[in-house]
């Protein structure tokens, strides 16, 4: 299979004359297909299967141990003025950044096959979806942007009609980290990354892709790529709402997007439409709609059990991949928070040794279709996507943030987003308990000046009067000595039901300077063990303690400079003052 559409065609022949492939594979996205690379990389040692009894069509691929993370150092936006790119972004100069990634290109593929991979993020018939093109010497790559995307043929014929897509040009090279670049050329809808074979890294289809350049493209095009899990709410009495969520890394994300509804709360349903990056667009109604680009999940599995999630620890039990787990005597797969077995062989191949560190690295992963999920939605296929009821925004934060609030107004719940912060845990690099800043949850992945993003959030309070209201949340309040004050898991559905009650105009709320709260009595702890002490705690706020942070968070807006939005600097005086 070739293509019918020269552009494309002209730029794989340039790539295959710089690069110097072998072969050339043109993917069509097919289970034959996939279980011919599955094949092939069991024949040359790059897979290995798992115990195929207890793990069905399971397979194990390890990372060479310096490529097992995103690079962020070594990421660039590459725009023709500096500024365009922005304070939160490492910044190259287009035509240095071409000369400098091509060098690494020249000749990297000899030996090897090139794999050409046309996909769509998000549904096929979606006018809200977005096409592309990898062009990879990776198979582990091919194998998973067939489950995390709608890979091959279908997706040639949309890109052939539309005449348009992203071009992604990857190569594993030699996994040298003095020679891994990922680069990201957002004027010329282009991605090159070399050198490094982990997913963040190699699947351009997602972060690269999906928020990077897409953010981009949003802002051009008026609608918004972000960091976002999506999910469905059924009430006991048939009325469903879709929340989208953006938190920073270790504050529950997939966790959320995938909750089951505890047994205190009967005839409560929820739907996971997807667990990490959704599109934002205005329907003709003015109603925000989204779609997740993705049709699958790339998650982090350490810590994932039946408690913390089953149905992700349910559907990771056939037709998955597993990358940088440890296996037990048995071969299955094991990571450190498996409640059952014990490893015997670690991430990196060698006889478990404690000595030698955790068992399963910490960032070890799964692929997996979405459709394995017993709370997988339909609607994750739908072109019109879900409408959004409410935004919800969230951090790690011991003291500060109550359990929950809604912002006054959407130019205020941009301030809000804004300023997300979350505290380091002993998952990040680093000191523990640092506050670390994540606009958005966006930080490692916009595509452009924070400044120009936030102008662009605030934009569409022209745009509509139908826009979701704006909530945050924050599920790690602690007691001086150091103990939850919140259950969590399933029981944050509590919390949805008060946002979706404020969206539906059915409860008050206390009206503070940081914006509404929720009355204690307003909280269903029906059936749940908290004391009105917590309740009490949770639902409150120390002014002193939100002055100084919201002295933080301007003294972080202004070091944005001149392009900061004049209404985002209001809207956070306005706050400091009525905090005084």
């Amino acid at each position: 299979m070739k293509t019918k559409l020269s552009a494309l065609q002209t730029w794989v022949d340039q790539v295959a004359s710089h690069t110097l492939p072998d072969a050339i594979h043109w993917c069509d996205g097919s289970d034959a297909e996939y279980q011919q690379m599955i094949d092939k990389m069991l024949d040359d040692g790059t897979l290995s299967k798992l115990n195929q009894h207890t793990y069905p069509n399971c397979y194990l691929h390890r990372s060479d141990p310096t490529d097992v993370a995103r690079v962020e150092h070594r990421t660039f936006v590459c725009t023709g003025e500096k500024d365009d790119a922005g304070p939160n972004n490492n910044w190259m100069n287009p035509a240095d950044g071409h000369a400098k990634v091509d060098a690494l290109f020249a000749g990297t593929m000899k030996g090897r096959t090139m794999y050409v991979i046309p996909y769509c993020m998000g549904p096929i018939d979606s006018p809200f979806s977005r096409c592309g093109v990898e062009i990879t010497d990776s198979p582990y790559v091919l194998i998973n942007m067939k489950l995390m995307t709608r890979m091959g043929k279908k997706a040639l014929q949309r890109i052939e009609k539309e005449e348009s897509f992203v071009k992604g040009l990857h190569s594993t090279g030699d996994l040298s980290p003095d020679r891994r670049l990922i680069m990201h050329f957002p004027e010329e809808l282009l991605i090159k990354s070399i050198g490094s074979g982990y997913g963040g890294n190699a699947l351009l289809g997602k972060k690269c892709h999906a928020l990077r350049i897409a953010s981009f493209q949003a802002r051009r095009e008026g609608w918004l790529a972000e960091h976002m899990l999506i999910v469905g709410l059924e009430s006991p009495t048939g009325e469903t709402h879709y929340v989208a969520c953006a938190f920073p890394s270790a504050c529950g994300k997939t966790n959320l997007a995938m909750l089951i509804p505890p047994d205190s709360l009967p005839g409560w349903k929820v739907w996971t439409l997807g667990d990490d990056i959704a599109w934002l667009h205005l329907g003709d109604d003015g109603q925000l709609r989204a779609i997740n680009p993705e049709s699958g999940y790339f998650g982090v599995v350490p810590g994932t059990n039946e408690k913390t999630n089953k149905n992700a620890a349910d559907m990771i039990k056939r037709d998955t991949i597993f990358t940088n787990v440890a296996t037990t005597a048995d071969n299955e797969p094991w990571w450190e928070g498996k409640t059952d077995g014990e490893p015997a062989i670690d991430w990196q191949g060698r006889p478990y040794d404690p000595a030698n560190g955790k068992a399963a690295h910490p960032n070890s992963r799964f692929t997996v279709a979405a459709h394995n999920n017993a709370s997988y939605s339909s609607l994750a296929d739908a072109p019109e996507g879900v409408p959004i009821s409410a935004i919800v925004f969230g951090g790690r934060r011991k003291e500060l943030a109550p359990l929950v609030y809604e912002a006054r107004s959407w130019e205020h719940g941009v301030l809000v987003g804004a300023g997300v912060a979350s505290e380091t845990t002993a998952a990040n690099v680093g000191e523990v308990g640092i506050v670390r800043r994540d606009p958005m949850a966006m930080k490692p992945f916009c595509g452009y000046n924070f400044a120009d993003y936030w102008t662009h959030w605030l934009s569409f309070a022209d745009k509509s009067e139908h826009l979701p209201k704006i909530f945050h949340v924050n599920w790690f309040r602690q007691t001086p000595d150091g103990k939850f004050l919140w259950p969590g898991f399933g029981e944050n559905l509590r919390v949805l039901e008060w946002i979706i009650d404020r969206c539906e105009n059915r409860v008050g709320a206390n009206e503070t300077p940081i914006g509404y709260l929720p009355n204690p009595d307003d909280i269903n702890t029906t059936d749940l063990d908290i004391s009105a002490d917590a309740l009490a705690a949770l639902t409150s706020i120390d002014r002193d303690q939100w002055r100084t942070e919201m002295e933080s968070v301007g003294e972080y807006l202004d070091s944005y400079g001149d392009r900061l939005p004049k209404a985002l600097k209001h809207q956070q005086e306005r706050v400091t003052a009525d905090l005084t």
